[in-house]
């Protein structure tokens, strides 16, 4: 069931536009394949979700949750009047490194990657460790959330995702007092994702947050879309989305999630240390060791805009970052 959260920010229904419409809209140039061709120096670069192409779009935080049907929207553009990014440009340019690391090829290596029946395990230091089924996780009351997503590889796009807090399952299996932070893991499907037989990455995809990071409300576990349930491409069936974090962070095709009291050591730390840390929080004073921070390209748009710090959702959790021990100057490498 989708609900809609009442904020006083509502965006009128009579704006709910169809998927058609988008799929009918004008695709712009793509930009240069940033992953392949820094692959290709001897340089990595860190997997977020979605298209590559030139700059445009945006999407909504938290306080703009909308009702959402099957195949429909309900708004047109996020709380900074963004437009959201088109299905096919979300759909058919991704990041996903255990397919390719030719975003233009996930699609179709992607297509056979069986999402169900599916587990994911919750255990570590909780209370209450379950397996939750997929028929689980959609009993849980889905929301519609648009965001922006920003691209360690300095693009962006605003996408309407489908999904529920990351808190309330959290808050089902009762983390106890020694667990500090949130462990992910994604599927090692070897029959189906040919890039696992890459040597390049330390396999399985791990990433993770800090407990009060996972409790904080703009983080999601999505199940979908433009109102229809996640492809494999975009980490079906169900991901991460933490939006105030570059896209490498929402992990994809989750498996197992663990509660834990020492920092997880994600794949792009143990890949590239140098240039990728544990936070990763969007951050333009602080450069990528190979690019600027500074400005982003917006799928499906020309030229370049600011990038905002936080990606625009600091009112919302910049208080998690008071901590003295957390340095924002490290928001990309170390910690």
């Amino acid at each position: 069931m989708l609900i809609k959260k009442r904020t006083g920010i509502e965006i009128p229904s009579s704006e709910i536009t169809p998927k058609s419409a988008y799929l009918s809209r004008r695709q712009f140039m793509r930009g240069a394949a940033l992953s392949t061709a820094a692959v290709a120096a001897g340089g990595l670069l860190a997997a977020c979700d979605s298209p590559d192409a030139e700059p445009g779009s945006s999407a909504a935080d938290v306080s703009a949750v909308q009702t959402a049907m099957p195949g429909k929207v309900s708004a047109t553009a996020d709380e900074l009047g963004d437009p959201l990014n088109t299905f096919e440009e979300i759909t058919t340019y991704n990041n996903y490194y255990e397919f390719s690391i030719n975003k233009d090829s996930v699609a179709s290596l992607s297509k056979n990657l069986p999402t169900a029946p599916w587990q994911v395990a919750v255990g570590g230091l909780v209370n209450k460790p379950k397996i939750y089924d997929l028929e689980d996780l959609m009993a849980i009351e889905q929301e519609e959330r648009i965001y922006r997503l920003r691209c360690v590889e300095a693009w962006s796009m605003v996408i309407p995702w489908l999904g529920f807090p990351l808190a309330k399952l959290l808050n089902e299996v009762e983390p106890t007092s020694a667990a500090k932070y949130v462990r992910f893991e994604t599927v090692q499907d070897r029959e189906n994702m040919p890039g696992l037989n890459s040597s390049l990455f330390p396999w399985p995809y791990v990433e993770g947050l800090r407990l009060d990071e996972a409790m904080n409300d703009l983080a999601i576990l999505s199940t979908g879309l433009y109102g229809e349930a996640l492809l494999p491409q975009n980490g079906a069936p169900i991901r991460l989305v933490v939006p105030w974090k570059y896209g490498f962070k929402s992990i994809k095709s989750i498996v197992k999630i663990d509660l834990v009291d020492t920092m997880p050591e994600s794949l792009w730390m143990k890949t590239a240390p140098n240039e990728y840390g544990f936070y990763a929080t969007v951050n333009p004073n602080v450069d990528h060791p190979r690019w600027s921070q500074a400005t982003e390209r917006r799928i499906g748009e020309f030229g370049r805009r600011e990038t905002l710090m936080f990606n625009g959702y600091g009112e919302f959790v910049a208080h998690l970052y008071d901590d003295p021990d957390f340095d924002t100057t490290q928001t990309v490498r170390g910690q």
